[in-house]
């Protein structure tokens, strides 16, 4: 069974024995059990609260921008919301990457959230509830609000959220200003420690971390050279045949300028020897030639490299590809191997040809093909399609030439045609026409080596790493927004292939530590001041959205109230309750949509 249905089978066994224990009156009469919450309530700190409550004015300064930045959050989130779940609606797949379990902040269970990360999230959260619950109950006593209580609310063992209980006549005789002010107390003291916690956060980074030199390896392909040579994650790789190597271009231009077998120096271990051989790393579905498939000979020619690979589809129409699904020491990759031959026109494929576009107008069919070269100028691969119709003009007639047929493109004839190109929209050139076209050359990708460099450069520049420049105000609001995404960097740019879940495990090995603090003390403070200040703005722009029972809910209800009380006439209290209820209806049903239709569509 999965995480997540463990987890719900001891929720329901956890709330069958709390519930059981409350029946026979075995629970302190502050506990109080509702299905699988437990809520645990005090009366305790109220003193603390009436003595830091004293200098009023301030709080209520501290209320008032805490309500205008959560009537700004409420519009935008409530925009937002509602945007994405009509476009949710109307492309599904769009959003296939939401799953409704992504909704819990459980690490492991959120796919975004991991389990190396999981006690700095579970600190996070218990510093964004206390000090939101604490917003609450400050305000409360600045605004004259007595408390009936205060407490933590647990979702069987996790904490879920703490509370403080305003006595209902108080909060009701409040006026609606404070009443406001209190509900936004709470998102206000959420975005001051995401403040700090960045700020901290950016100035270490900053100052006391930097990335190691060489190439940092986030994994290695299943079935490739690397793996076969023993490279794995956490490896640092800083020479290829005795020259050392310093990034990703490096790298690759080393590797240009070396034979199939070369000797790799890794930063923290001995050296080995890679012997090189082509491996695909992305292929067309149902095309004839899989992901993982090991290309061993191109018209009968031994290839092991990339470029050993280029150089043998220079200047062919059709070339013959020798395949082996088994690793050089025989093993199958999938369980099979044997040697076998494929087909394949040198070329760029496109897998869509609409009729009302260049080529489609010119008489090519709306199928699977690929272009082999534009007005003779031949086109392997994506990038020299692009490069050679940006030496074109719109209106200008050039002949395409294409394989495409019955069975596919790889098995297709050769077909000429000449198409009168449009105007590109995104530049003064030639236009083609095609869509769906893949990367590599006649839509496979091959690695020679098998390496997946992790983006330590990038996240640490997103983290402050090359210092806050000329405007440290613009680069901290960049860098938060960074911050936020980084959780989700490989659902934001497809490019990357890693979320960054903090400094953790082999990742650490990417980055140098200075100063008196040993790296484990660096490395588990930066962990925490992150997880800290993404938890806490995230809580409080969730507390935002203005639906109840959020924040948002009441302070949306308290701005109705205001602004219906300036119009002429008296509105009725039904009135105001109903504008609040459509706007928070449309709030969850938007909401619900966003989490459950990708997942009931798919």
């Amino acid at each position: 069974m999965s995480t997540l249905s463990w987890i719900l089978i001891g929720i329901l066994i956890y709330t069958a024995a709390a519930m059981a224990l409350e029946a026979r009156g075995l629970l302190p009469s502050s506990f109080n059990v509702s299905g699988p919450i437990l809520t645990i309530h005090t009366k305790r700190g109220r003193a603390l609260l009436e003595w830091l409550a004293s200098p009023r004015r301030f709080w209520r300064a501290w209320g008032n921008l805490g309500v205008g930045i959560a009537l700004v959050i409420m519009v935008g989130a409530f925009v937002t919301v509602l945007l994405s779940a009509i476009s949710t609606v109307s492309q599904p797949q769009a959003a296939g990457f939401v799953r409704p379990q992504d909704a819990l902040v459980i690490p492991g269970v959120n796919q975004f959230l991991p389990w190396a990360a999981a006690v700095d999230i579970v600190a996070g959260l218990i510093v964004g509830l206390v000090v939101h619950e604490g917003g609450h109950g400050l305000l409360c006593r600045v605004e004259d609000i007595e408390i009936e209580s205060m407490g933590i609310a647990l979702l069987a063992f996790i904490p879920m959220g703490a509370f403080v209980q305003p006595d209902e006549g108080s909060q009701e005789s409040a006026d609606r200003g404070g009443k406001a002010r209190m509900f936004a107390a709470g998102v206000t003291n959420n975005f001051f420690v995401t403040v700090v916690s960045f700020v901290l956060l950016f100035g270490i980074v900053a100052s006391l971390v930097t990335v190691v030199p060489g190439v940092a390896i986030g994994g290695v392909l299943p079935g490739s050279a690397a793996e076969d040579a023993g490279i794995d994650r956490g490896d640092v790789l800083v020479g290829v045949d005795g020259e050392s190597v310093d990034g990703e271009a490096a790298f690759s231009a080393a590797l240009d300028d070396a034979d199939r077998r070369v000797t790799v120096e890794r930063r923290d271990g001995d050296p080995v020897t890679v012997d090189r051989s082509l491996i695909v790393t992305r292929a067309v579905v149902d095309g004839p030639v899989e992901t993982g498939a090991r290309i061993e000979r191109v018209d009968g020619e031994a290839v092991h490299t990339e470029s050993e690979f280029e150089a043998a589809l220079a200047g062919a129409d059709v070339v013959e590809l020798g395949l082996n699904r088994s690793k050089p020491d025989g093993s199958g990759v999938d369980g099979s191997g044997g040697d076998r031959s494929v087909r394949i026109p040198v070329g760029t494929f496109a897998s869509t040809v609409p009729a009302d576009q260049p080529l489609g107008t010119a008489g090519a069919p709306d199928e699977p093909l690929i272009i082999h070269s534009v007005d003779g100028k031949r086109t392997p691969d994506h990038e020299a399609l692009s490069a050679v119709l940006a030496e074109t003009e719109p209106g200008q007639t050039v002949e395409v030439v294409t394989y495409h047929g019955e069975n596919g493109p790889w098995n297709g004839e050769r077909h000429v045609y000449a198409a009168t190109l449009d105007e590109h929209p995104e530049g003064e050139y030639g236009f083609l026409g095609v869509g769906g076209i893949q990367a590599g050359t006649s839509g496979l990708t091959v690695d020679d080596f098998g390496i997946d460099t992790y983006p330590a450069d990038r996240y640490h520049a997103m983290l402050g790493g090359t210092g806050l420049g000329e405007d440290p105000v613009t680069s901290f609001v960049t860098r938060t927004v960074g911050a936020l995404v980084l959780p989700f960097m490989s659902t934001v740019d497809p490019n990357v292939g890693y979320n960054f879940a903090g400094f953790n495990g082999a990742v650490t090995n990417f980055y140098a530590v200075s100063g008196p603090l040993g790296a484990g003390a660096v490395f588990g403070a930066l962990n925490l001041l992150f997880w800290t200040g993404w938890v806490n703005i995230n809580l409080g722009i969730f507390n935002c959205i203005p639906s109840y029972p959020l924040d948002g809910g009441h302070i949306l209800n308290a701005c109705v109230e205001a602004t219906a009380a300036r119009l002429p006439g008296e509105a009725s209290s039904v009135a105001v309750g109903a504008v609040t209820t459509m706007i928070s209806a449309v709030m969850i049903l938007s909401l619900l949509g966003l989490l459950f239709v990708p997942w009931l569509l798919a």
